[in-house]
């Protein structure tokens, strides 16, 4: 076994090297640098992940033109579909999610265009099996799963309107909370509910056995780890959004919230493992998550049976214009204004000055 690995070692080495020098010789001078930079982060050691430096070469593509950034992303794909490689699919998969959470926004926009424009999904890599070594095997289920992962990163952001956990999109993150207020009832629903896909995602983290202490999986676990003290951040303001509204709720609404608790808290034991950091505050989101999901059922809305959800309760007969889930909304006439969000309850019946002045 030691002289296999030894061997294979060796293979990968040349194999590497070989690479580099096709690329030397044929690729376009303008885009060499480019070309070596990701073979030098994609190599086949097993044991080591993206060196810095030429994670940086790559991302600095991505202040360049849109021709150029979409040069990036096509060569990262292409070098992540034609492997066969476990080690060099999951340094492909590192460098997708550092363009996602470091990149500019023309090399994110880019890459976002791969699963959502109808054509092939490069992403999708439910087949990829590496059975040359037991460790190259079990490092086949981590590039599944963090293909599915990204898969899910992605879509995301595009039902949030903006790349999760993206250092890009710091103006949009600051105002999350405002968004969360305007928003819609079926909205925050539907970014809830995408946000715990992504939760789930993230509990499905393959075992380790054979690749325990592996740095290459430490990378990965460490990048992900970030993603989700993130996302619960996400997840607080919309639970905490959705604390405001309670009482003003529909029927279906409400079970649906409730459903999307239920999910995540389905998560929380298998994510304790994720991340060690911000303990505190992980598990104070966890409570406001129980809280809110045990004021619905105390409510009647459901009630849980062996694990299942069971419909009991009470239908709001309210109607959608009265719902604090709309936009909101100013009529002509002095009619009233109505705020999305239950925290301006007391502005609801709000008129606007100087209509008592009109004859009609």
């Amino acid at each position: 076994m030691g002289r296999v690995k030894v061997l294979r070692d060796f293979i990968g080495i040349i194999k590497d090297k070989a690479s580099q020098s096709k690329a030397a010789l044929i690729s376009n001078p303008k885009t060499l640098s480019l070309h070596l930079a990701l073979l030098r982060s994609t190599t086949h050691d097993p044991f080591t992940p993206p060196d810095p430096r030429h994670l940086a070469t790559i991302l600095s593509f991505g202040h360049s033109s849109r021709a150029t950034a979409s040069t990036v992303v096509e060569a990262l794909m292409d070098r992540l579909q034609t492997t066969r490689d476990a080690a060099v699919a999951i340094k492909c998969l590192i460098t997708v999610h550092h363009i996602i959470k470091r990149g500019s926004f023309i090399l994110q926009d880019q890459l976002s265009v791969y699963p959502s424009s109808g054509g092939r999904n490069y992403l999708k890599l439910s087949n990829f099996r590496d059975d040359t070594t037991p460790l190259t095997w079990e490092l086949s289920s981590w590039v599944r799963w963090y293909a599915l992962y990204l898969e899910t990163l992605l879509s995301t952001s595009r039902n949030l309107g903006f790349f999760l956990f993206s250092s890009s999109s710091s103006v949009e993150k600051d105002n999350e909370e405002d968004k969360a207020s305007s928003a819609i009832n079926s909205e925050l629903l539907k970014e809830i509910n995408s946000l715990g896909n992504l939760i789930e995602q993230i509990a499905r983290t393959p075992d380790s056995l054979n690749s325990n202490r592996n740095r290459l999986v430490d990378e990965v676990l460490g990048l992900v780890g970030e993603d989700y003290l993130s996302s619960m951040n996400e997840v607080s303001i919309r639970v905490s959004e959705f604390r405001e509204r309670l009482g003003c709720l529909s029927f279906v609404d409400s079970v649906e919230l409730a459903c999307a608790l239920k999910r995540l808290e389905d998560c929380k034991e298998r994510l304790s493992t994720i991340s060690q950091s911000k303990k505190v505050v992980i598990e104070t989101v966890w409570v406001s998550i129980s809280e809110l999901k045990d004021q619905i059922g105390n409510s009647q809305v459901y009630k849980e049976d062996n694990g299942r959800l069971l419909i009991t309760g009470r239908r709001n007969k309210v109607s959608e214009s009265a719902r604090f889930g709309e936009r909101v909304v100013m009529k002509r006439g002095g009619d009233s204004v109505k705020f999305s969000s239950g925290r301006f309850l007391s502005f609801n019946e709000f008129s606007f000055p100087g209509n008592e002045l009109r004859d009609d």
